[in-house]
């Protein structure tokens, strides 16, 4: 049982919930390795010990999620293997873990800040609403999405004093979120059309048209808005060396573009972060330039 709870948990979703860092890091709050000079290391903890209160209290919206789709999860080829839909996970226990998990995270939440608290409360509620109705209506349900990955960057920034974090890196959020999320819709409704199967009702108000043309316009929108972070932000190298991290990230959303619309995947983005090897060196690059910059010169 314990094996299918850790399961039922998604602990390969948590992956989504390093937003919650993007505060310490940008604001340049991470403890400088090369410096002697003495710096504090409690507000990456800080921002750490976040992040893991986010994947708990997200493992209990996928739990409290899965048994709500009980039913419809029974009746796909694929999410009738999940552990609370073959049984493997009884309803009760996934519902005792889901409350325990909830309770932890909001208690330990408040301990760290009250603002964080009301962040994770927020996020719950929300999650919950879209569980239950949002996740049917088209364009609403990827907009509560993005709210999610905003969500956590706010509450990352509510751990930590901030210096001079950034607003356009909300902004890029947004629009990240976006992107991948009408990418997810896209790969689902491109299987779907291709003799798949699908219990997704919101599927019925998108066509790849309109997706195809919405994620157009976010990806478009996503490259200048970081562009315009990367020379506009307070707190970045005079000489905007930042730039030079821009080239990554056109790699990165190119290449999920390529996956959902040649390789046709993108159903699962984190699936897609864990096992393509161009996605992850174009990640990895990205975040050794940001390291370079921000520490090194």
């Amino acid at each position: 049982m314990l094996k299918a709870l850790i399961k039922a948990m998604r602990p390969r979703q948590w992956t989504k919930n390093a937003f919650v860092l993007a505060a310490v890091v940008f604001d340049r709050q991470i403890p400088n390795p090369f410096s002697t000079e003495p710096h504090s290391a409690v507000p990456f903890l800080r921002s750490l010990a976040g992040m893991v209160l986010f994947c708990f209290l997200s493992s209990a919206v996928y739990l409290i999620n899965d048994l709500m789709d009980i039913d419809a999860d029974r009746l796909h080829p694929q999410k009738r293997n999940r552990p609370i839909a073959s049984g493997q996970l009884p309803a009760g226990a996934a519902a005792a873990a889901a409350l325990a998990l909830a309770a932890f995270s909001l208690i330990c939440a408040y301990l760290l800040s009250p603002t964080f608290l009301i962040i994770l409360i927020a996020y719950f509620v929300t999650n919950l609403f879209y569980s239950k109705w949002l996740k049917h209506i088209p364009l609403i349900d990827v907009l509560f999405i993005a709210l999610g990955f905003v969500l956590r960057v706010a509450g990352g920034v509510s751990l930590i004093q901030v210096e001079r974090f950034s607003p356009w890196l909300y902004v890029v959020t947004t629009l990240l979120a976006l992107y991948l999320g009408f990418g997810k819709r896209r790969a689902e409704l491109a299987l779907l059309s291709g003799g798949g199967s699908s219990t997704r009702r919101v599927l019925d108000g998108y066509t790849l048209g309109l997706l195809d043309q919405l994620i157009t316009i976010v990806s478009a929108t996503t490259i200048v808005a970081y562009s315009l972070y990367t020379f506009s932000a307070p707190n970045l190298p005079e000489n905007h060396s930042m730039m030079l991290t821009i080239p990554f990230v056109l790699f990165g959303i190119f290449r999920y573009l390529y996956l959902i619309q040649v390789k046709e995947e993108g159903g699962a983005p984190e699936e897609l972060l864990l096992k393509d090897r161009p996605l992850q060196a174009s990640i990895f690059f990205w975040g050794l330039s940001i390291f370079i910059i921000f520490y090194i010169f």
